[in-house]
């Protein structure tokens, strides 16, 4: 493996192995993990316990920070949308978003895995211009660092649940959640690190043997084959049912009840009959349900359901004893739809533009 280039793909070890090789003591890789992840710090000058010449070395020649902050939107509910931009080589960057979403009890930061999204769910922003590239485990962490500076109190949780398909980009979410998890990292804890999939069979397999027992969210959206085939291309390469026993694998090797995520869509997925086939799935197998209400994508002929249909929705699986719950719609006023920010930012460069091209993004999305 390559040796990371900035400091968030660092662990201790790695990091002692960068000190030594530009003359560093050993100990400075602890007093810069320190710096950055207890005291929240990313400028080396701030680092008064390390010499200036050392400070200066980091300043050079290990980046705290890959990312810039191009966009910033908070909601009327507090949530709180960051568009960052990667540089990609060739002086140009691509953009991705990610959200802190404060609750009384805790700060949840949603973070992207990919730079647009291959699986391209007919409902979604993230994948309307596809697959820009994956991002490395260090710009996951990232994400979740920078939302951590935002307000008061340190992010508690951690979703993968924003642009792009986790398990796709396996070995780098792997890599960000040992960090996000470690001690000398973040420090959050497996069961509070959720990982949302379309459902791919043989990534989910390869998560049971992944030594942090995250939680599972299978990202299921419509409750028969056909009708989630229309709503997500990649159901093609998977039935619900091979999906759903690999999730069951998951459950038996790590103790932990899968979350399965079922996002409504007035008069395609939100009927009643569509409740009672969920019913039937979800007798199945050891999980919960989190019922979402769909937010309207410009372009995108898909609209949001009618509270009414929400709760009866609800009550159908109620009285079938199915563990369900209505997720409270968080950001509505700031594009809250993952996706939505990068691709409005993009639309808006090219309009004020005239050149059909944002010359902060390589590859709008």
């Amino acid at each position: 493996m390559s040796a990371p280039t900035s400091f968030f793909g660092h662990d201790p070890t790695s990091l002692r192995t960068w000190c030594a090789d530009h003359g560093l003591p050993g100990f400075a890789a602890d007093q810069i993990i320190d710096w950055v992840y207890t005291k929240g710090v990313s400028d080396p000058a701030a680092m008064s316990n390390l010499s200036k010449d050392h400070r200066m070395l980091i300043a050079e020649t290990l980046p705290i920070l890959e990312g810039s902050e191009a966009r910033r939107q908070v909601a009327s509910d507090g949530t709180r949308k960051l568009l960052l931009e990667w540089p990609d080589g060739s002086g140009r960057a691509a953009s991705t978003e990610t959200v802190l979403i404060p609750a009384e009890t805790r700060r949840t930061a949603c973070v992207s895995s990919q730079i647009g999204c291959p699986v391209r769910c007919t409902f979604c922003a993230s994948g309307m211009e596809g697959l820009d590239g994956n991002l490395t485990a260090s710009r996951i962490v990232e994400q979740a660092w920078r939302l951590g500076q935002l307000g008061d109190g340190r992010v508690t949780n951690v979703v993968f649940m924003g642009m792009g398909e986790p398990l796709a980009n396996f070995s780098a979410v792997a890599g960000a959640i040992t960090t996000l998890n470690a001690p000398w990292g973040l420090g959050i804890g497996a069961r509070r690190i959720t990982v949302s999939t379309v459902g791919l069979p043989k990534a989910i397999r390869r998560l049971i043997a992944f030594p942090i027992p995250v939680t599972l969210a299978l990202s299921l959206h419509a409750p028969e084959d056909a009708l989630r085939r229309q709503l997500i291309p990649w159901a093609q390469f998977a039935t619900i049912g091979e999906i759903l026993a690999a999730c069951s694998d998951y459950f038996e090797a790590t103790g932990r009840e899968i979350t399965l995520e079922y996002l409504l869509l007035r008069g395609v997925n939100d009927r009643v009959h569509h409740a009672k086939q969920l019913a039937e799935i979800a007798t199945t197998l050891r999980c919960n349900i989190n019922l979402i209400r769909y937010n309207a994508v410009e372009g995108l002929p898909f609209e949001r359901p009618l509270d009414e249909d929400v709760h009866a929705f609800q009550a159908t699986l109620r009285s079938r004893r199915i563990n369900v719950h209505i997720r409270a719609s968080r950001g509505r006023d700031i594009t809250a739809a993952c996706g939505q920010l990068r691709r409005e930012t993009a639309v808006q460069v090219t309009r004020e533009g005239g050149d059909g091209e944002s010359p902060a993004e390589a590859k709008p999305g």
